[in-house]
C-alpha cells in the first residue's frame, strides 16, 4: 500500500469546530453525510456478512468498525474485546483508532469515549477519516492525488459531454448529468444519454442511482429530492458517492490492466522478434544492395560521347540524391535497431542478439565503407572522363562549327569557279568580273586561318583519342582536297578572265574605231542616198543643169568613198579574225555603233544603184525643161499679141460711149458691127487656151518670156465682151427711154454732155447719188442719169398721186375694201392689191378694210410692201 501523507489527509480533515459549524449552518448535510456514510460502510461491510443500521450506534462497541477496516484495509487488526462493558467498547475502538493512526491518519478532537458515547458529528467525523484514507487518498490521475485527482477523474470523463461542467462536488451534480455521464462514458449501454434534459435533474438523479446499484454494484447512498432541494449538495457526500463510481470502474480498469500487462510482456517479445527480424531483412538487403552496387561503381568503362557520361553522372547524382540516402537511413536504422534491440532485451531480462554470420554491425560498416571507397574512386574517375570527354566535346563542336562554316562557304564556290561566263561577256562585264573574283582571293585568303584551324583541330581529337576521329579526319582531309582545288581554281580563272580582258580591250578599240569611221560614213551614205533619192522640182533649164553639175561632183567622190568602206570593213574583219583566233564567245554587238558591216555594204550597193538612177532622172529631166522652155515661148509670142489688142479694143470702146455721134440708131448699128469684129477675133483666144492648157499639164507655173497669163487674158476678154455688150444694152435702153419720155435728139446729147461733166462736188449730189446709185455701188450709169433727168425735167407719176387715185376709188375714204377693189380694177390688178395691201387698223375700220396708202408709198419704194 502506498505511504500516507498525514499532511495531505488533513487537508481533508476539519476541526471539530468545523463540523458544529457545518451542521449548524446546514443540517441538512448531516442527514446527507449520514445516509452516504450509512451506505458506503454498508457496501463494505456486506462482504464480511453484516450491516450497519445506525451509524453512531452500531460503530459504539468497536466490533463493526475493527470489522470495516480489515475489509477495507485487507489486514487483520487486533484481537478484539468480547466483553460488553464500557472499558472493553473503549478498547476496541482505540484499537480502530490505533490502526487508522498508523496508515499515517493524524485523528484531530475523535477521541474513543466520543464514538462509543454515539457522538455523531464525531462517528461521522471518522468515518469521514476512513473514507478520505482508503476511498479517495489512493486516486491518482495524471500526478494529481486525492480530491484534486478525483475532481480531475471525473472531468476528463465528463469532458465529451458539453452539457456537463464539473468544477467542484457539489452544485456541479445537481442536475443529476454528471453522474449520468460517468455511466454513459464507461457503460454506454446502460444510459440512453441523448433522452436526458438538464431541467430534469431528479429524473437524471434518479436513473444514474439506480443503474448505479442495478448495473455497477454502487448501492444508493444519496436522495435525488435532498440534492435538489439543497442549495448546496453536501461536498463529503458527493465525494463519496462519486468515488464509488471511480472504485466500480477501476477494477474493471484492474482486469484490464492485468491483461494488458501481459498483452505487453508479449508485445515486448514479439517485437523483440519483430526487430530481430526486421536486422536481419535489413542486414540482408542493404548487403544486398551493397554487393550489386558497388560492381557498377567500380566499373570503369569510358563512354564515347558527353550525353552518355552525363547520363552516367545523372544517374550517379540519382545515387547520391535518391538511392543512396534511403540506405543511409536504413543503415542508421539498422544500427539503431540493433541497440534498442539489445538494450530492451537488456531492460526484459532477455539474452543478448546475436544476428546471423556475416550479419553483424561490424560486417555491414566494412561493407559500407567498401561502398564508400568505391563511390569515391568512381566519383573521381566519372569527373575526370567528363572534363576529357568535355574537352573532346568542345573540340569535336569546334570542329564541326568552323567545318560547316567552311562548307557553307564554300558551297557553290567550285561550280562558281569553273563558270564560263567570262566567254560571253562584255568588256565592262569582264572588269565587273575581275573586280569581284579579286574580292573572292581575298576572301579565300582570309579563310586560310579557318582552314589551318580545322585542321589543327583534327589533330588534337586524333591526339585525345576521341572516338569518332575516322569521320572527323575525313572531313578534315575533304576540306582540305578541296581547299587546294578551290586555290587551282582561283588561280585559273584569274588567267583566264585576264587573257579575255586583254581581247575584249583589243577589241573594244577595234569597235572603238569601227564606230568612229563607220558613223561618219554610215552618214555619208544616208545623205548621199537621200540626196539621190530626192525628187527635185525645177523649171528651168539653169536649175537642172545646176543639179547636173553638183551630180558629177558627187560621182567623183566615190571612189574615196569606197577606200574608205574597205578600210572600215577590214577593222570589222580584223575583230573576227580575233575572235576566231581566241575562240572568243562574243556575248553581243558593237556596243559603241549599231552599224554592221552589213548595212555599209547595203547601203553602199543601194548608192551604187541608185547612182545610174540619178543620172537618168536628171537626163529625162533636162529634157523635159527644153520642151517647157519651148512650150513658154509659144504661149508667150501669143500672149504678147493677143493682150495688148484686148487692151486696146477696151480703150476705143470706152473712147466710143463717151463720144458717140449720130443718132442713137447710127450709134447701135456701128457698136453691133464693132462687137461682130471683136467676136471673129475668139479662134486666137481658143489657140492660147490650147497653148495654155499644154503648159499647165506640164506643171509650167511661171514665164519669164510674157507678163500676161492666161487668166490675165481671159479676164481682159470677158470684160472686152461684157463691154460691149453692156455698151449695145445701153443704147438700146436710150433709145427705149428717148421714145417713152418723148425726149429729143438734142436733149439726149445735152444729157450726155451733162453725165460726162457731172460734178460730184456739187451740195447736191448726196441726193443725187442716192437716186441714180441706190445701191451705193459708187458707180453711175448712163441710164441711170437719164432716168434721173428725165423724173427732173418731165411731168410724171408719184406716190401721191397713186394714193389720191385710190382715195377716189374708196369713196374719199382712208381705207378701201376687197369688193371695191374688184369692181374698180381689172382682176389681176385687183388681185394684185388684195395680196400685198395690208389690213387697214384706224378707227373707222370695217371687216376687210385695206390700207391703200402704205400701198401707195411702198411702190415707189418709199417703204415695204
Amino acid at each position: 500500500m502506498d505511504h500516507y501523507d498525514p499532511q495531505q489527509t488533513n487537508d481533508y480533515m476539519q476541526p471539530e469546530e468545523d463540523w458544529d459549524r457545518d451542521l449548524l449552518l446546514d443540517p441538512a448535510w448531516e442527514k446527507q453525510q449520514r445516509k452516504t456514510f450509512t451506505a458506503w460502510c454498508n457496501s463494505h461491510l456486506r462482504k464480511a456478512g453484516t450491516q450497519i443500521e445506525n451509524i453512531e450506534e452500531d460503530f459504539r462497541d468497536g466490533l463493526k468498525l475493527m470489522l470495516l477496516l480489515e475489509v477495507i484495509s485487507g489486514e487483520r487488526l487486533a484481537k478484539p474485546e468480547r466483553g460488553k462493558m464500557r472499558v472493553h467498547k473503549i478498547s476496541n475502538v482505540n484499537k480502530a483508532l490505533d490502526f487508522i493512526a498508523s496508515k499515517g491518519v493524524k485523528l484531530v478532537s475523535i477521541g474513543a469515549e466520543e464514538i462509543v458515547d454515539g457522538n455523531v458529528k464525531m462517528t461521522l467525523g471518522m468515518i469521514w477519516t476512513i473514507i478520505l484514507r482508503f476511498a479517495i487518498q489512493d486516486i491518482s490521475v495524471e500526478e494529481t492525488s486525492a480530491k484534486e485527482g478525483l475532481l480531475l477523474w471525473c472531468q476528463r470523463k465528463t469532458a465529451p459531454y458539453k452539457n456537463v461542467n464539473i468544477q467542484n462536488f457539489h452544485i456541479s451534480w445537481k442536475d443529476g448529468l454528471g453522474f449520468c455521464a460517468l455511466i454513459h462514458r464507461h457503460r454506454p449501454e446502460l444510459i440512453d444519454y441523448g433522452k436526458l434534459r438538464k431541467d430534469d435533474p431528479l429524473t437524471n438523479l434518479n436513473t444514474a442511482f439506480d443503474v448505479a446499484e442495478k448495473y455497477l454494484d454502487i448501492p444508493k447512498m444519496l436522495d435525488a429530492e435532498d440534492i435538489v432541494g439543497t442549495a448546496r449538495p453536501d461536498e463529503k457526500a458527493i465525494m463519496t458517492y462519486v468515488s464509488s463510481f471511480y472504485h466500480a470502474f477501476s477494477g474493471a480498469q484492474k482486469a484490464e490492466t492485468a491483461a494488458n500487462r501481459i498483452c505487453k510482456v508479449l508485445a515486448v517479445n514479439q517485437e523483440n522478434e519483430q526487430l530481430m527480424e526486421d536486422y536481419e531483412k535489413l542486414a540482408s538487403d542493404l548487403l544486398e544492395w551493397i554487393r550489386r552496387t558497388i560492381p557498377w561503381l567500380e566499373n570503369r568503362a569510358p563512354e564515347n560521347t558527353m550525353q552518355a557520361m552525363q547520363q552516367k553522372l545523372e544517374d550517379f547524382r540519382d545515387y547520391r540524391r535518391l538511392h543512396k540516402p534511403p540506405k543511409v537511413q536504413e543503415k542508421c536504422q539498422l544500427e539503431i535497431n540493433f541497440n534498442t534491440l539489445q538494450t530492451k532485451l537488456r531492460l526484459s531480462n532477455r539474452p543478448a542478439f546475436m544476428p546471423s554470420e556475416g550479419k553483424m554491425v561490424s560486417d555491414i560498416n566494412n561493407a559500407w565503407g567498401g561502398l564508400e571507397q568505391a563511390e569515391k574512386g568512381y566519383e573521381e574517375w566519372l569527373l575526370n572522363e567528363i572534363r576529357r570527354l568535355e574537352r573532346l566535346d568542345h573540340l569535336a563542336e569546334k570542329f564541326r562549327q568552323k567545318a560547316s562554316i567552311h562548307e557553307s562557304w564554300t558551297d557553290g564556290k567550285e561550280a562558281m569557279l569553273q563558270q564560263k561566263d567570262y566567254e560571253t561577256a562584255t568588256l565592262s562585264e569582264i572588269k565587273a568580273l575581275l573586280k569581284k573574283h579579286e574580292a573572292f582571293e581575298s576572301d579565300l585568303a582570309a579563310h586560310q586561318d579557318r582552314v589551318e584551324q580545322i585542321a589543327a583541330i583534327a589533330q588534337e581529337l586524333n591526339e585525345l583519342d576521341y572516338y569518332d576521329s575516322p569521320s572527323v579526319n575525313a572531313r578534315c582531309q575533304k576540306i582540305c582536297d578541296q581547299w587546294d582545288n578551290l586555290g587551282a581554281l582561283t588561280q585559273k580563272r584569274r588567267e583566264a578572265l585576264e587573257r579575255t580582258e586583254k581581247l575584249l580591250e583589243t577589241i573594244d578599240q577595234l569597235y572603238l574605231e569601227y564606230a568612229k569611221r563607220a558613223a561618219p560614213f554610215n552618214n555619208w551614205m544616208e545623205g548621199a542616198m537621200e540626196d539621190l533619192q530626192d525628187t527635185f522640182i525645177v523649171h528651168t533649164i539653169e536649175e537642172i543643169q545646176g543639179l547636173t553639175t553638183a551630180h558629177e561632183q558627187f560621182k567623183a567622190t566615190l571612189p574615196d568613198a569606197d577606200k574608205e568602206r574597205q578600210a572600215i570593213l577590214g577593222i570589222h574583219n580584223e575583230v573576227s579574225k580575233i575572235v576566231q583566233t581566241y575562240h572568243v564567245n562574243m556575248a553581243g554587238t558593237n556596243p559603241y555603233t549599231t552599224i554592221t558591216p552589213h548595212e555599209i555594204n547595203g547601203k553602199w550597193e543601194h548608192v551604187r544603184q541608185l547612182v545610174p538612177r540619178r543620172d537618168q532622172a536628171l537626163m529625162e529631166e533636162h529634157a523635159r525643161q527644153q520642151q517647157n522652155e519651148r512650150l513658154r515661148k509659144q504661149f508667150g509670142a501669143q500672149a504678147n499679141v493677143i493682150g495688148p489688142w484686148i487692151q486696146t479694143k477696151m480703150e476705143e470702146i470706152g473712147r466710143i460711149s463717151i463720144e458717140m455721134h449720130g443718132t442713137l440708131e447710127d450709134q447701135l448699128n456701128h457698136l453691133r458691127q464693132y462687137e461682130k469684129s471683136i467676136v471673129n477675133y475668139k479662134p486666137k483666144i481658143d489657140q492660147l487656151e490650147g497653148d495654155h492648157q499644154q503648159i499647165q499639164e506640164a506643171l509650167i507655173f511661171d514665164n519669164k518670156h510674157t507678163n500676161y497669163t492666161m487668166e490675165h487674158i481671159r479676164v481682159g476678154w470677158e470684160q472686152l465682151l461684157t463691154t460691149i455688150a453692156r455698151t449695145i444694152n445701153e443704147v438700146e435702153n436710150q433709145i427705149l427711154t428717148r421714145d417713152a419720155k418723148g425726149i429729143s435728139q438734142e436733149q439726149m446729147n445735152e444729157f450726155r454732155a451733162s453725165f460726162n461733166h457731172f460734178d460730184r462736188g456739187e451740195a447736191e449730189f448726196a441726193r443725187i447719188m442716192s437716186i441714180v446709185d441706190p445701191n451705193r455701188l459708187g458707180v453711175v450709169t448712163f441710164q441711170a442719169f437719164i432716168d434721173f433727168m428725165s423724173r427732173e425735167t418731165a411731168d410724171t407719176d408719184t406716190a401721191d398721186q397713186v394714193m389720191a387715185s385710190f382715195k377716189i376709188l374708196a369713196g374719199d375714204k382712208n381705207y378701201i375694201t376687197v369688193d371695191e377693189l374688184r369692181r374698180e380694177l381689172p382682176p389681176d390688178q385687183a388681185e394684185y392689191c388684195i395680196a400685198r395691201m395690208a389690213p387697214y387698223h384706224g378707227r373707222d375700220a370695217v371687216p376687210g378694210a385695206l390700207d391703200y396708202m402704205s400701198f401707195s408709198t411702198a411702190l415707189y419704194g418709199e417703204s415695204d410692201l
